[in-house]
Parts: structure tokens; C-alpha cells; sequence
């Protein structure tokens, strides 16, 4: 099976030819042959093996799970995106942010947890509530990953 992780990032607004073209701000794999992938989604977690029933599937705030030829793990956290699985058996992970886990601060997402509790009761709008509930359920996610 041939799968990409792609994190995407930044946005390029400066370009007149495509006002909205977005840039990867990080890759952590590109055409690498892995064993199964294990996926966090909007209709729960469930691995990717080779030929796989094509789908696209949303992703909600988890671990994202890699096992390579030899059956080593490397774990990696999604804030949202989404898995496309090709009838090819090949896979792309589009990620708003990722980050191996252990690139992750279990005390400051303690600390940015409290904070968006505390702005949840002092949201006053629906779209500034959703932001503080999207930060919550990520921050929720990094902790329950970390623990």
C-alpha cells in the first residue's frame, strides 16, 4: 500500500494566478510503502490495510497510526482532516495540523484546555463558540493521546 501524509498549513494569498493556494507545511510521508494505517474518524477509528474499499472519510482529533513493512509503529496527531483510500490501495492524509506525538506538551495542552473552558462561557457568538469547542475537543484528544 503507497501512502502520503500531507499536513497542510499555510495558505498563499500573494499569488494573483490562485488567490486561495494552499502550500504543505509539512510531509511525513510521500509514496512510502507501509504495512497499515490506522485512522481516527467522524464514524470512529479503523485501519487501512491493502486493498482496502476505496473511501473518503473526514477526520476527527486522534492518533494516526503507521506500520511500516517491518512493523514498526510511528504515531502522529490530527487536529481534523480527511483520508482518501484509492481503489489503487494507495492513501492521502490531509491534515490541518499534525505532529508525532512526542513533539507534544502534555502540560501545555493541560494549560490550553483551561484556557478554552474558561473562554467557552465568554463566547458570544455561534462562530467564536465553535472555535472554543474545536479547541477543547483537540486539546481533549492531545491529552487522551499523551496519557
Amino acid at each position: 500500500m503507497v501512502f502520503a501524509v500531507i499536513l497542510i498549513k499555510e495558505r498563499d494569498y500573494r499569488s494573483q494566478n490562485a488567490p486561495g493556494r494552499i502550500r504543505a507545511r509539512a510531509v511525513y510521508y510521500t509514496e512510502a510503502n507501509v504495512k497499515q494505517v490506522d485512522v481516527p474518524t467522524m464514524t470512529g477509528n479503523f485501519g487501512i490495510l491493502p486493498a482496502h474499499v476505496p473511501t473518503l472519510q473526514v477526520l476527527k482529533p486522534g492518533i494516526v497510526t503507521v506500520f511500516d513493512d517491518e512493523g514498526a509503529q510511528s504515531k502522529y496527531f490530527v487536529s481534523s482532516g480527511s483520508v482518501t483510500v484509492n481503489a489503487d490501495s494507495s492513501v492521502q492524509l490531509l491534515a490541518e495540523e499534525a505532529a508525532a506525538l512526542d513533539e507534544l506538551d502534555i502540560t501545555a495542552a493541560k494549560a490550553n484546555l483551561d484556557k478554552a473552558n474558561a473562554e467557552l462561557s465568554s463566547a458570544s457568538g455561534e462562530i467564536e463558540r465553535a472555535e472554543v469547542i474545536i479547541s477543547i475537543e483537540a486539546h481533549e484528544a492531545i491529552i487522551k493521546a499523551l496519557e
